[in-house]
């Protein structure tokens, strides 16, 4: 007989599923998923440890320095940008105390990206002088303008309008600085000077040894300009330009078409 103070269900027999695998017809079901309470959102995802970062949903997380390759759109403005930093430390700190990192920190850009639209550190300067010397790379079209015989003024005038625009004498003053106290600067130069310059004028002039002629008035040029505008000697210095021409012009002739 059943004590009427114990009442069993059937569910409480042994080896009977639990209640919650029941559904409401008795039968035995998935267990349903307890709701959240009202209002309330998923869970926010735990942050990582100090230190770590995630990405910014936003996209405004601003960077000081860019890394990585830019955009092709940028890729010229972010060239000319180095080149440009490139000068400036070149001509304020010379060849030997500029570095790729102290170039990439003065555009604004990783080191990797100086590397990798420039190569080495001396590849930088070629490029950087290049641009610099633009102005005298044209000294063979000037010779070019007009009869043989008056080569020599043109040229002598050419190059000292260089050296008398402040504009134009600056970076140039910074390439021979640097050319006069580093070797590999000196050998960058003088690559450049004998590519672009000399080689050019001795093909215009057409005469026996062109080549040692094209380099006898450049050494003419470069000496006088030397002596005025970074050693500074007096009264050399302080003349008047139209009278440095005057004396120079005849023997830059000679050195180009004389006998």
């Amino acid at each position: 007989m059943t004590n009427p103070g114990t009442r069993h269900h059937d569910h409480d027999r042994p080896g009977d599923p639990e209640p919650a695998d029941r559904d409401t017809n008795g039968t035995a079901g998935p267990a349903p998923t307890a709701p959240g309470p009202t209002g309330t959102s998923p869970a926010p995802t735990a942050p990582g440890p100090v230190g770590t970062s995630h990405p910014d949903p936003t996209g405004t997380d601003p960077t000081p320095r860019r890394r990585g390759r830019p955009p092709r759109t940028e890729a010229s403005d972010t060239r000319d940008r180095i080149l440009t930093a490139a000068r400036a430390e070149f001509s304020q700190r010379g060849y030997e105390k500029t570095s790729v990192r102290g170039i990439a920190k003065a555009a604004g850009v990783d080191s990797a990206l100086v590397h990798h639209y420039f190569g080495t550190k001396e590849q930088v300067f070629a490029a950087a002088i290049e641009v610099a010397f633009a102005p005298a790379l044209n000294a063979p079209e000037a010779i070019a303008d007009g009869p043989l015989e008056g080569v020599g003024e043109r040229l002598t005038r050419f190059v000292f309008g260089i050296w008398e625009n402040p504009t134009t004498r600056t970076p140039v003053l910074a390439i021979i600085r640097s050319a006069v106290n580093n070797d590999t600067a000196a050998a960058v130069f003088r690559r450049l000077i004998a590519s672009q310059v000399l080689r050019r004028i001795s093909a215009r002039i057409d005469l026996p040894d062109a080549e040692l002629r094209a380099e006898l008035a450049a050494a003419q040029l470069v000496g006088t300009a030397m002596l005025r505008y970074v050693i500074k000697v007096e009264p050399l210095a302080s003349a008047d330009p139209e009278q440095i021409i005057a004396r120079v012009a005849p023997v830059v002739q000679r050195h180009l078409t004389g006998l």
